[in-house]
């Protein structure tokens, strides 16, 4: 039943934390408007990948490269650029949205395996095939949008390996293309590469507490000593008939803990950790938990049951504490 763990990367420490906790592959990005990660200290320059790519290999791990942006004419030759060096430095895959840059990557290095991003949100297997017969696409990351159900009986259409999401940030768009986002700061996420800039962020000390804007947008108001996450809007409260709440997605993270063997048997090829943005020592725990979860689900097939402690740790690290299966279990289905 083995299931490829699969950890994000934002900066080679945490590259090293989740190859060194067990990780099978890692998925990082270059420094720019490249990928759906662009924010300020974070991502790979030239010899810092090529340093986590020789380290990856050396200890038996694969190492994955997202351009998952839809680049404009102004930005192609920069996309196309970063593509001849993802090559150059042997990573193991392209994770790419973009119809345009596969073709470009497809005839240009017809031996370079080609992922096709989330950021595609592909939900059925007649658009899988489409891009593995024009593209040579060989994996397909799903969208979060997908009951477990819905994913095994795609799986029985396409012969590209799929892989999904187990732990991690959900997101209430399209995966990444977030208008809301876009809308308050002028900057799409899968063009120019980030959620909620870091240049539109901004912090205040009030009288009725600590306040975090967007462009000026009143995202959330914080109580003395209340946690204060990093302010998307989806993830804000507003107030909605005079009441204050989180309305449009409650702060949660996605675990597939419970639902390993029926995505096991199933056959998606590989479990996903969202999370380039977090740090070493968050990657380097979650991947240690994951790789653990996995290597006891082997062993118990079936009969698997996340252990209570395990959850609990994961609850620790996830987005407002708590855990969700998402989209994953929809029992009226």
């Amino acid at each position: 039943m083995t299931l490829e763990l699969v950890c994000p990367a934002g900066t080679l420490p945490a590259l090293r934390a989740a190859v060194d906790n067990g990780a099978d592959s890692v998925y990082i990005g270059f420094r720019g408007a490249t990928n759906a990660r662009n924010f300020p200290g974070l991502n790979f320059d030239a010899s810092e990948a090529a340093a986590g790519v020789a380290y990856a290999h050396e200890r038996g791990a694969r190492v994955f490269v997202a351009l998952n942006i839809y680049p404009s004419p102004a930005t192609w030759e920069t996309a196309t650029d970063t593509i001849d060096r993802a090559a150059r430095l042997g990573v193991d895959a392209l994770i790419l949205a973009d119809p345009g840059l596969m073709r470009f990557a497809a005839d240009r290095y017809p031996n370079l395996r080609l992922h096709l991003s989330v950021q595609s949100s592909a939900t059925n297997w007649r658009a899988i095939e489409f891009y593995r017969q024009e593209f040579g696409v060989q994996r397909a990351v799903l969208p979060r949008v997908l009951s477990a159900t819905q994913v095994a009986r795609l799986i029985k259409r396409t012969s590209v390996e799929i892989e999904v999401f187990g732990f991690g940030s959900l997101c209430v768009m399209a995966e990444g293309r977030c208008a809301l986002s876009s809308f308050a700061t002028g900057h799409s996420p899968n063009t120019q590469g980030v959620c909620s800039p870091a240049h539109a962020v901004r912090w205040e000390e009030t009288p009725a507490g600590r306040q975090s804007r967007l462009n000026d947008i009143l995202i959330d108001r914080y109580a003395p000593g209340e946690a204060a996450g990093y302010p998307t809007l989806c993830k804000g409260r507003f107030r909605v008939n005079d009441i204050v709440f989180h309305a449009l997605e409650e702060p949660t993270s996605l675990n597939a803990l419970g639902v390993l063997p029926t995505l096991a048997a199933s056959g998606v090829k590989a479990i996903k950790v969202e999370g380039r943005q977090r740090s070493p020592a968050y990657v380097g725990q979650v991947t240690r938990l994951l790789r653990r979860a996995l290597d006891l689900c082997d062993d118990a097939a079936a009969e698997w049951t996340p252990p209570v402690e395990m959850i609990g740790e994961l609850d620790a690290l996830a987005e407002g504490r708590t855990h969700t299966l998402g989209a994953y279990h929809r029992p009226w289905q």
